[in-house]
């Protein structure tokens, strides 16, 4: 280890804010699921203005993130700002690296904890931002579906109103990732209870969330009868003018109305 080079002793979420804080630009090489949640959560939680950060991953990688709606509407919320660029290699065989301006951090997992070694050799940093942004450039540009959360966010308010989305975040907050490892609580799944809580029109959440790009009506569609099936959910007829009547969705059980606990009810 050369002499300006020094193990990361605290925890590794840590060291991610002074990174952002003394940077530029910060280029991240090769992450592991859990260090590029990590990084990630991070960047969509700092509060002063974050460096140009871009991201060279396995397809693998980037694909499983973004099954978590959690993680990939924090993500597009990012690249949406022009915060965060991600692109896929499938050449990178190294550690998982941080690389800024002036410094360099190699992450590894010891004891199921992540740590990792620091430097600050010129000569070692410009080698892997030469080296790194080669990499980069031959990289292939990595596309999201999933919606930044702030749209998620806005039009939940704009076409379903402020007590839909204070449900809908309420939930969104309580949990770890969505879905969860039972994957039965997806985002889809939220919305239509929180929709059942509130007691709004199938047809109007489904579009609101075809139109966002959370889900196609299909998959709302399919969602809803699943959640019928389970006893959680229920329609309810509602005439319109012209045309077959709307489906109003309400909750069943009355311990289902407790929306702050609703995540952990379901799933329990």
């Amino acid at each position: 280890m050369s002499a300006n080079a020094n193990a990361i002793d605290e925890e590794f979420s840590e060291t991610i804010n002074p990174l952002f804080e003394d940077a530029d630009s910060v280029l991240f090489v090769n992450p592991a699921p859990d260090v590029f949640r990590t990084v990630m959560m991070s960047a969509a939680g700092f509060e002063e203005e974050l460096p140009s950060l871009r991201v060279l991953a396995t397809p693998d990688v980037l694909k499983s993130a973004v099954d978590d709606f959690i993680l990939a509407s924090q993500i597009a919320e990012l690249v949406d700002q022009g915060q965060l660029e991600l692109r896929t290699t499938t050449e990178v065989t190294r550690s998982s690296l941080l690389i800024s301006d002036d410094q360099i951090i190699t992450v590894i997992t010891l004891d199921d904890e992540l740590t990792g070694l620091r430097s600050t050799d010129d000569d070692l940093v410009t080698n892997a931002r030469t080296t790194f942004d080669s990499d980069w450039e031959s990289g292939e540009e990595f596309s999201l579906r999933t919606p930044p959360l702030s749209r998620v966010q806005e039009t939940l308010v704009d076409e379903l109103g402020e007590d839909v989305e204070d449900d809908f975040m309420m939930i969104f907050e309580s949990v770890d990732r969505i879905p969860g490892e039972d994957n039965e609580l997806d985002e889809v799944s939220i919305a239509l209870l929180v929709g059942a809580h509130n007691e709004v029109l199938l047809y109007d959440i489904s579009k609101w969330g075809e139109d966002t790009g959370v889900a196609s009506k299909a998959t709302f569609s399919r969602t809803k009868t699943r959640l019928e099936d389970r006893g959680l959910i229920e329609t309810e007829k509602v005439p319109i003018d012209v045309g077959r009547p709307r489906l109003r969705l309400v909750l069943v059980p009355d311990d289902l109305e407790d929306i702050d606990s609703l995540a952990e009810q379901v799933t329990a």
